[in-house]
């Protein structure tokens, strides 16, 4: 229940460019309740940076000053006050990894919740044509990816760029022809980065498209490995996700040798600059009067080494920062993504339900121009049971999920107690409906937690009364932990039935007025079955229900029987004193008739179909399994 139709197709097409300004913009929005933290980082980034361009001066100043001079004091204190240097510097740098540590964890805390609400809020549609895998991988990865980022990456950038900044001024004030002739390089460094620039970030956003789709078949063949193994569809699952996993493989290799390309360019460069210092420098020094000393040329050595390290660091955070920024956008796409479904400006809550329900000619449709349902009219009275059967496809459990506004209609109006469901809030309205589905899911936790889910504030002896009520307690009881027996994933644990009984016990609990019945005794045992319709009996009483069931000898006494086919009614009865609405559907011999015959044995047709004997009974058969 409560999907629609499934799209597998993996678009590994290349998505076209985006705004990578936009999507910085809006991560540094997320700074903003972190004002005070970022100014003490930039604070440590700034005293850090001064701190590490004082070195180089005072080991000139050293050659300089004290070393030919012979001055062995002025050495000793110079060399004490390099040491100050680097601790001060070290110190500083700690801070500022710490701080952006709390910081990043912070906004990646709000950036999660963000993700989820919206996810949460999304409407069946959208779950529909989206794979879990990759809004799981948007949620996992490209978060992941961000906080790397955050956490380390930008502080080295912003360190990096700073010092290159404090670099060049430190080399003007010392000799401006010099630092004028190793500047020469670049240029030639600005080319390469704006060349490979493109380049990388579309690379990268590849590898964020790829693993997304590595995730959502990973997870599709997890959930269905049972199904796999039945059909013996292992060898074919597994050259999927190769097929998948080379592709994620040669975007990755795509981009991380696109970033390869500049840790050897600036590896020449770098050896060039050096070169002119020495060269160049040495020229000057040796001139007559010389225009630079030694002890100049040693901190412009220095220098030089310290000014190509940031930009090395930066060609390495190169590959992080395209990398966060491509799983960025794809995470503000997903945050940005609009519910097609939302309560009305006007939307009131839901009152109380007395339990009357009216489909108003309702046409529906999930892709344009393949209509569902079409012109269906129908009412329930408060109390009543409506059973909904028919082919698959012809539109039952799309009616269902009309009555909890899980989808709009595309024409006519669907009523509970004569407010159109769009004129209310959908959470009031659900509030009180019930749900007991086909494949049952439980969540992690103990059974009480699963029960307890239909009413979170219910006490013990309330989810005990409500499983006996369930025919759970038997089961439940014969548990080595009883009701705190913990569930594996979706309860496997557990067989088919017992996850019926206890969402069966769930739905008690909660005392739905309006509850929705979607093949709940299917794929178990006769005696479970049993059980089950026991149980069933007793959630029905007294709440509007709509059943739908295939096995039609579960539906006999229904109040009302609508048949759809191709999305319409097809035949519908109604109940009375002398006669259920199964009984008159199968005296007239048509559409009902042909389903409910079906089900039976060729020998064992006749005697299902043949008319009240004389005692005044029809002679059921024993469905065929």
């Amino acid at each position: 229940m409560f999907g629609g139709p499934m799209h597998h197709a993996r678009d590994t097409r290349e998505e076209k460019a985006h705004d990578a300004g936009g999507a910085v913009r809006r991560l540094m929005a997320y700074f903003r309740p972190h004002r005070l933290a970022l100014a003490a980082v930039g604070l440590m980034l700034l005293v850090g940076t001064l701190l590490q361009l004082a070195a180089p001066y005072l080991i000139g100043r050293a050659v300089d000053e004290f070393i030919v001079a012979g001055d062995r004091r002025g050495l000793a204190m110079t060399m004490l006050l390099l040491l100050g240097t680097y601790i001060g510097a070290w110190a500083m740098s700690y801070g500022q990894f710490y701080t952006m540590t709390v910081v990043g964890n912070k906004l990646l805390l709000r950036l999660r919740e963000e993700i989820f609400r919206r996810v949460q809020a999304l409407s069946l549609r959208f779950f529909d044509e989206h794979e879990a895998g990759d809004l799981m991988s948007r949620l996992t990865n490209d978060v992941d990816t961000i906080g790397q980022v955050l956490n380390v990456g930008l502080v080295q950038t912003l360190g990096s760029s700073l010092t290159i900044v404090g670099i060049v001024a430190a080399m003007l004030s010392l000799n401006w022809r010099l630092a004028l002739a190793t500047f020469v390089v670049l240029p030639f460094m600005f080319a390469a980065s704006i060349l490979l620039s493109g380049r990388a970030r579309r690379a990268f956003r590849r590898t964020r498209r790829t693993i997304g789709s590595v995730s959502a078949d990973l997870e599709e063949n997890i959930s269905g490995v049972r199904v796999a193994q039945a059909f013996a569809r292992e060898d074919e699952n597994i050259e999927r996700f190769d097929e998948l996993n080379r592709a994620n493989r040669d975007a990755n290799v795509s981009a991380q040798g696109i970033v390869a390309a500049f840790s050897p360019t600036l590896d020449v460069l770098s050896t060039v600059g050096l070169a002119i210092v020495v060269g160049y420098g040495g020229y000057l020094a040796l001139r007559t009067p010389p225009l630079a000393t030694v002890g100049i040329l040693v901190s412009f050595i220095v220098y030089v080494r310290r000014f190509f390290q940031p930009i090395q660091q930066l060609a390495q955070l190169y590959a992080q920062l395209q990398s966060a920024l491509a799983g960025a956008e794809r995470i503000f796409e997903l945050v940005d993504t609009l519910p097609d479904l939302e309560d009305r400006p006007a939307a009131v809550e839901m009152p109380s339900i007395e339990g009357r329900v009216v489909f108003q000619d309702v046409s529906f449709h999930y892709k344009e121009g393949e209509p569902v349902l079409r012109d269906v009219s129908l009412v329930a009275e408060p109390g009543q049971t409506v059973a909904l059967v028919g082919p698959t496809g012809a539109g039952k459990t799309t009616m269902v999920n009309l009555i909890g506004r899980f989808y709009d209609v595309d024409e006519g109006a669907v009523l509970v107690d004569g407010r159109d469901v769009r004129d209310v809030t959908r959470a009031s309205l659900r509030a009180q409906m019930g749900v007991v589905l086909q494949d049952t899911f439980l969540f992690s936790g103990t059974i009480t937690d699963n029960i307890r889910y239909g009413r979170l504030d219910a006490t013990d002896e309330e989810v005990v009364e409500a499983a006996k009520l369930a025919n759970a307690h038997a089961f439940i009881s014969r548990l080595p932990e009883g009701y705190q027996t913990e569930l594996s994933e979706q309860g496997r644990n557990l067989s088919q039935g017992q996850r019926q009984l206890i969402s069966i016990s769930r739905a008690i609990l909660a005392d739905p007025r309006l509850l929705i019945l979607d093949e709940a005794t299917s794929s178990v045992d006769t005696r479970t079955e049993l059980l089950i319709q026991r149980a069933l009996e007793r959630l029905l009483q007294g709440r509007t229900s709509f059943v739908i069931a295939h096995r039609l000898s579960t539906i006999r006494n229904a109040d009302q029987l609508l048949v759809l086919e191709g999305g319409r009614i097809v035949e519908r009865a109604t109940g009375t004193p002398e006669r259920s609405a199964h009984e008159q559907l199968l005296d007239r011999g048509g559409a009902y008739y042909q389903l409910y015959t079906r089900q039976f044995r060729p020998d064992e047709r006749a005697r299902a179909a043949r008319p009240a004997g004389d005692d005044g009974h029809r002679v059921e058969a024993v469905p065929a399994q």
